[in-house]
């Protein structure tokens, strides 16, 4: 799956390459999408020694996992609509189970293809990707005789849900509506156009039967003043939904009335033990770190990933009270906040270790200067962007951007060791049984680090930067580790406002295996 496993962890128990031969990794095959616009943002599955991963514009592709030869590959043919949609061409990867690979598509369709031929099992239409401008580009999660995944939405004036459909033939068993029906959380008609969805890949647990998925962002992104009242449930929340029925069990709002686009539907929900407690880590783009009980969402402890924020003072780790909320208000004039709309970290993935009881994870260190402007929804003939502003990328005051890689314990936050980049990395994270970790940074450099002291001990240079998900698989008794190469996403293209290079840094679309000489 996604992550790996049910509880995100993205954690591979395999030890045959360490921290004493890692020095000896080279180049085992690589694989070439064919498509290289907005990069490779996806994270392969490896199943009975057959690698699958999606690349842009929905290509599908099944290799062998020791060689890289093709077994087969599957072409979406995809509406022309999807040309003119903000949330395109990439998708960030596939679910398996039941005999098929799944995901969803950029015009609205999810699509069940056989493991073994790559002919299409059934194909499901779940959205008006024509009317609504929505699509899907995060991967589903299958649970048990479910998939289950949700749409993009947060710049839409339209009502994000999340789905389940049954894995055998793609009929729809619920939905969930991530905008409340009710006029308190969402002030006059604010919620008919209301955004949030659950654009990535949420998390289960089987002993409780709920999954857990993070809300995006309502809309406009930023209000203001009067244009979306309330807090506006169920967006910037962690909801808790019962499998078989998708009846809300619990939510936790993390950004009440987000005013910033600090959206929760990014990234992991990390599910753990710990002194007896049922607990679930989650990280949204306030680059602050939630910890809730799993069985009911209380509140265990908030701590901040990011050292730079301005749009708080701080949230109290109790209570999770925003307090001291600066928020952009005053149409036409700049307001500068911290972090940018990017967020303390983008939708990449941290990695959690068992082992060493860590979680490796980025950051980014980064401000902007946001401008509102008010804005009315367009609905017709198709739902236009309904962001309410405009934002520039700026330094933090007083001191450079920067982005760095942490490890640290995922409940208290305490740091062990961090590693510093000039440009903020995007990238998903690898822990491993052999105690390493692997990252692939902007400027197209995977590296690996001893996962104790975060020492590097090893790296290699792609041709192009990293967005998706490196993993670990074994084949005939032999570890592998496959890595995503190919710089893109709608977050890079705010990049050049602080490092003009950047916007010339070579695109690319390639999957790098790497084994032991």
């Amino acid at each position: 799956m996604y992550h790996r496993s049910y509880e995100s962890y993205r954690y591979s128990p395999l030890a045959q390459i360490n921290k004493t031969n890692v020095k000896d990794l080279q180049v085992a095959w690589v694989h070439q999408s064919g498509v290289v616009v907005q990069g490779l943002e996806s994270t392969p599955l490896v199943i009975d020694g057959v690698l699958y991963y999606i690349a842009s514009n929905n290509r599908v592709f099944a290799l062998d996992g020791a060689t890289g030869k093709e077994i087969w590959h599957y072409y979406t043919k995809l509406d022309p609509v999807v040309t003119t949609l903000f949330f395109q061409p990439y998708n960030r990867g596939l679910a398996a189970g039941h005999g098929n690979v799944y995901f969803g598509t950029l015009d609205g369709r999810v699509i069940a293809l056989n493991m073994k031929t790559g002919k299409e099992a059934w194909v499901t239409t779940l959205l008006d990707t024509k009317k609504c401008s929505c699509n899907f580009t995060g991967a589903p999660l299958v649970v048990r005789d479910k998939v289950i995944l949700g749409q993009t939405a947060g710049e839409l004036p339209i009502q994000g849900k999340i789905f389940a459909l049954k894995a055998a033939d793609g009929a729809k068993a619920w939905e969930f509506n991530t905008i409340k029906n009710d006029p308190k959380s969402w002030g006059g008609e604010s919620g008919k156009f209301g955004g949030g969805g659950g654009w990535m890949t949420g998390s289960y647990d089987p002993a409780l039967n709920l999954v857990f998925w993070g809300t995006g962002n309502p809309a406009p992104d930023y209000d203001w003043g009067g244009a979306r009242p309330g807090d506006n449930l169920y967006t910037s929340s962690v909801i808790a939904l019962d499998a078989d029925t998708g009846q809300l069990k619990w939510h936790y709002q993390e950004i009440p009335h987000d005013d910033w686009d600090y959206d929760s539907g990014l990234g992991e929900s990390l599910i753990m033990d710990r002194d007896g407690k049922k607990l679930l880590v989650h990280q949204n783009k306030s680059g602050f770190v939630f910890v809730m009980d799993r069985t009911n969402g209380k509140l265990h402890n908030v701590w901040p990933m990011t050292h730079t924020f301005t749009f708080v003072k701080s949230i109290d780790p109790k209570t999770g009270e925003l307090v001291g909320r600066s928020s952009p208000r005053e149409v036409g004039k700049p307001h500068f906040v911290c972090p940018w709309i990017a967020g303390g970290r983008s939708w990449n993935s941290g990695s959690y270790s068992p082992k060493t009881k860590l979680w490796y994870n980025t950051a980014m260190e980064v401000c902007e200067e946001v401008t509102v402007e008010k804005q009315t929804p367009v609905t017709e003939p198709a739902a236009g962007l309904f962001f309410g502003g405009d934002q520039v990328a700026k330094h933090p005051p007083g001191g450079e951007a920067y982005g760095h890689l942490d490890a640290r314990d995922p409940v208290t936050g305490e740091r062990k060791w961090t590693v510093n980049f000039k440009y903020p990395p995007i990238g998903s994270v690898l822990s491993t049984g052999g105690d390493l970790v692997f990252h692939g940074d902007v400027e197209g450099t995977v590296h690996a680090y001893d996962a104790d002291s975060g020492a590097e001990l090893w790296n290699f240079r792609t041709g192009s930067g990293h967005r998706g998900g490196p993993i670990s698989y074994s084949v005939n008794g032999k570890q592998y580790v496959a890595v995503p190469s190919g710089l893109g996403s709608l977050v890079l293209g705010l990049y050049p406002a602080l490092w003009p290079e950047v916007e010339h840094f070579p695109a690319g679309s390639a999957l790098f295996v790497f084994s032991l000489k």
